[in-house]
């Protein structure tokens, strides 16, 4: 069973005016993206940590800082992470550069006013910044520069991509390119205009896989996030999806995408008009995308942000091979067990039968769509799987869908030792429980859902 959970992007109504440009994201290791990971689970003991650094709706003088381990539930984890010393910081751009730094580049100046710089701030912990400079952009009579974006291209080079606009037409925005000429990011090349995606599209976002570069732009005019190609981070590009092409509708901006631990793509976007923030996902590079869905937690909370991926230490640890009991985080007595095929949370104890302490009972192993995730077997060698939402054994039909379907990725869960197990197929979807009884899940982002789908592996009852 495979249905694609949509996940949420928001932000600026204010800002319909407003360009955002191009960030981007390599396929596979990212150069200057240090830790980033490749589309595969995270070993045993890792964690995958996405961060965004967004402004926020309420003001645009600071941002927060949020991560997650799943790309779709976002937790603070510190709030006004930096205001700098002057002017505003808004569409800020976040990335972890070889020095062991992370950076960011942001917006100077509200939507209103003439903005003809852009400002740059480091952390060596993502919670603390120092302020850096401000950099007027060397375009002549410029009016605006917003919303620049770091990009990492293959070769290593760090790029910034900004929007700007001229004074003799204020709110026309073309794309640039920003190039770094020295390590420190302190001295850019001249900037060089994004060829074929033209004038009046603002906040491009790029993504490169092999050798083509991917451009998620705004049409400022028709409001819809466009879709370009080109073989060169300079173009020239060519538009190839206009109008709603992928059903994310009219009155979207500031798209930011990103690869998943299962190989899919995941753009965030906001949708300025109903002050919503949303995310899609792709499973076939870039061709069609789910419904979109709103980001919990943040949503309506975070304006324009880009996400940066990461591998980190510290993440759940679980032997393979091995059999083990689950117990519920949230509900100490009750442990999975298999009934009638479907797995359930009845209480078990030392008096339970043999047969209700066997069906207790699974063997750990290696998912069968990702070795670094898990697959879970029953006592007579059926697998745990999601059919319908619900949580089910079955015997494993050789298929890469049912594949799938049995394999979960761990995340760390909502108490010392215990694990959330997500979906590989459905991001953001977890096993949890309700009415004692296991489904899949989306995720609400709250800190019930996070106990009712925590649970503790202890030794085996069978």
């Amino acid at each position: 069973m495979s249905t694609r959970p949509p996940t949420p992007s928001r932000r600026t109504l204010l800002r319909a005016m407003a360009a955002l440009p191009a960030s981007a994201v390599l396929l596979g290791e990212l150069p200057g993206l240090a830790g980033t990971a490749l589309a595969a689970a995270p070993p045993s003991g890792s964690a995958t940590r996405y961060t965004i650094v967004p402004f926020l709706n309420s003001n645009d003088g600071t941002v927060n800082v949020y991560q997650s381990d799943d790309a779709t539930d976002f937790r603070l984890l510190r709030s006004s992470a930096y205001t700098p010393p002057s002017n505003r910081i808004r569409d800020a751009s976040v990335f972890k550069h070889t020095d062991g730094f992370y950076y960011l580049t942001y917006t100077t100046h509200t939507w209103q006013d003439v903005s003809t710089t852009i400002g740059f701030a480091r952390s060596s912990d993502r919670a603390n910044w120092n302020f850096l400079y401000d950099y007027t952009v060397p375009i002549t009579n410029l009016s605006r520069a917003w919303a620049p974006e770091w990009f990492v291209d293959s070769d290593g080079s760090v790029n910034v991509i900004v929007s700007c606009s001229v004074t003799s037409d204020e709110w026309i925005f073309t794309p640039y390119r920003l190039k770094a000429t020295n390590s420190a990011l302190t001295a850019w090349s001249s900037p060089v205009a994004l060829s074929g995606i033209g004038s009046n599209h603002i906040d491009t976002y790029i993504v490169r896989t092999g050798s083509t570069y991917h451009a998620f732009t705004k049409n400022e005019t028709t409001k819809y996030i466009e879709y370009a190609t080109a073989s060169s981070l300079t173009g020239p590009y060519t538009i190839s999806r206009t109008g709603d092409w992928a059903g994310w509708g009219s009155y979207r901006e500031g798209p930011s995408v990103i690869q998943l631990d299962n190989g899919a793509w995941r753009i965030f976007f906001d949708g300025y008009g109903d002050g919503t923030y949303y995310y899609s996902d792709s499973y076939d590079t870039f061709a069609t995308w789910s419904a979109p869905t709103a980001l919990p937690v943040v949503s309506g909370t975070a304006r324009h942000f880009t996400v940066i991926k990461e591998t980190v230490s510290g993440g759940p640890s679980l032997a393979k091979n091995v059999t083990r009991s689950f117990q519920s985080a949230n509900y100490s007595t009750r442990y999975w067990q298999v009934q009638s095929s479907l797995l359930n949370l009845p209480v078990v104890t030392g008096s339970s039968t043999a047969a209700e302490k066997s069906a207790s009972t699974f063997t750990v192993v290696a998912g069968l769509a990702d070795a670094n995730g898990y697959s879970f077997r029953d006592s007579s060698g059926n697998y745990l799987r999601h059919w319908d939402f619900r949580a089910r054994f079955d015997a494993n039909d050789g298929t890469s869908t049912f594949a799938k379907d049995a394999t979960f990725i761990a995340r760390t869960g909502s108490s010392s030792g215990a694990i959330r197990w997500e979906s590989y197929n459905y991001p953001g979807y977890y096993l949890r429980h309700y009415n004692y009884q296991l489904r899949v899940e989306r995720t609400a982002g709250t800190d019930l859902f996070r106990q009712d789908s925590s649970f503790v592996p202890v030794g085996a009852w069978g």
